[in-house]
């Protein structure tokens, strides 16, 4: 898991919900920001100025997950203009080290940050807007460090203060969510925001599995019942869990349907209304594939069935690698066949807009079976090998190694952590045999 970040290059980059990197100056060229937007935000120090109203609740249960600040960031403005889409879920707000602070990325405080205020006003220009995300996979969070509800509620004000934010997600995920007193902080949280801030859009976001979601999942949902906090929805990661296709997520969304019936009593539309889907685009970390054909499904579904968000990760990633199509997980691009943006133009469906129109896309092939396989085995072939692991060395997503006899490289930041000892959830992936 990550932590405190070095400067990252471009191609260092982590695939599933890590924290982001500061790299100011990387994520300002990339996004293009307009010098109005740029000097408005010096004025100003947030991005209040150009805020208004909010938009509907339609485009917070679609915005798709945007790191701004690693994984390549896109042009968010380019991404608006070719999909319709206009929202974007930013990832993530951490505690600032061990304090009770909140930070982007764990690593910068949201008093000085410079480089989100510009993003947030580049979208809103637009006509867009933002929600943020608190937590995602791997961090110190706010729940584990701000002690009480009230602390934490206090931490994540300061946020859709400074912000002026409509929307917020908890995103609730390892190891956080088995510290029981975290998850009470984190529940509390957000049932005090929603309380202080009325008409706030409030999405809770937890892993998925078979079964809908596992224990500590299961564990959150009594949590919130006893404190009486209804959020707008309850969504699952249908993914890095054994999924095979659209078939397998869409199962998992009925059995969390019917979870959230005998939890709170609800009736199955209630339920559903209460319900959302955060998937992820092309090869997951568990080497599973999610193509264009199973978003459409999940898509189907979700309309069907009223479901209350339908969303994923990540918009960086919503385009194809150049050179090899599966070249491996990467957080910046998909490792699938695809136009840009092919998988952003769902959510634009699902806030029940349309899409413009554009070149041809490649066949959205469904992912049961992907051309590369769905096994998470290590390549076979026999390479030469990459500079010798060590011990000392901090070593950012991408990072290529070699040890006993075969190479790896690193989903995300890492130190210490022996290759031979990662598995299949850990920090390496193993790329086979080398010389």
């Amino acid at each position: 898991m990550e932590r405190a970040l070095p400067p990252h290059t471009p191609e260092a980059a982590p695939a599933r919900r890590r924290r982001p990197r500061r790299t100011a100056a990387i994520a300002l060229s990339v996004f293009g920001l307009l010098a109005g937007a740029v000097s408005a935000v010096a004025v100003s120090g947030s991005a209040n100025a150009a805020t208004t109203g909010g938009l509907g609740s339609n485009w917070y249960a679609s915005a798709p997950y945007l790191m701004p600040e690693d994984n390549s960031p896109p042009d968010a403005a380019a991404v608006m203009d070719a999909t319709g889409q206009k929202a974007f879920q930013l990832a993530f707000i951490l505690a600032q080290g061990n304090t009770c602070s909140p930070s982007w990325g764990g690593t910068s405080s949201i008093d000085t940050d410079t480089t989100m205020p510009a993003v947030i006003q580049t979208i809103r220009n637009k006509g867009g807007d933002v929600s943020v995300s608190v937590g995602g996979y791997g961090g110190t969070k706010l729940g584990q460090t701000c002690g009480t509800p009230e602390a934490t509620a206090a931490a994540y004000q300061k946020v859709v203060t400074k912000y002026n934010l409509k929307a917020i997600d908890f995103d609730l995920e390892e190891p956080e969510y088995e510290n029981t007193a975290a998850i009470h902080n984190e529940i509390g949280a957000a049932r005090i925001l929603q309380q202080n801030n009325p008409g706030i859009y409030i999405s809770i976001t937890t892993a998925g599995t078979n079964a809908g979601t596992g224990w500590f999942g299961t564990q959150m949902l009594l949590e919130a019942k006893s404190q009486g906090f209804t959020p707008n929805n309850y969504s699952i990661m249908p993914f890095d869990g054994g999924f095979n296709g659209a078939a397998a997520q869409t199962d998992a969304l009925v059995k969390f349907n019917q979870l959230l019936q005998s939890t709170f009593g609800w009736n199955e539309a209630t339920a559903y209304a209460h319900e959302g889907v955060s998937m992820m685009n092309g090869r997951t970390d568990a080497a599973e594939y999610f193509r264009q054909a199973d978003f459409q499904t999940v898509l189907d579904f979700a309309t069907a069935h009223k479901l209350a968000r339908y969303t994923y990760w990540s918009v960086n990633r919503d385009r194809q690698c150049p050179g090899t199509v599966d070249p491996g997980l990467s957080g910046a691009c998909s490792s699938v066949a695809q136009n840009d943006w092919d998988f952003t133009k769902y959510t634009v469906k699902f806030a029940g807009a349309t899409p413009p129109t554009s070149t041809t896309s490649p066949s959205p092939t469904s992912s049961t079976s992907p051309s590369t396989g769905t096994s998470s085995s290590p390549s076979t072939g026999t390479g030469t090998c990459s500079p010798a692991w060590s011990a000392t060395a901090t070593y950012t997503g991408g990072s290529k190694v070699s040890y006993n006899g075969h190479n790896y490289h690193a989903k995300w930041w890492t130190l210490n952590e022996n290759p031979a000892s990662s598995g299949q959830w850990g920090v390496w992936a193993d790329d086979g045999p080398c010389s």
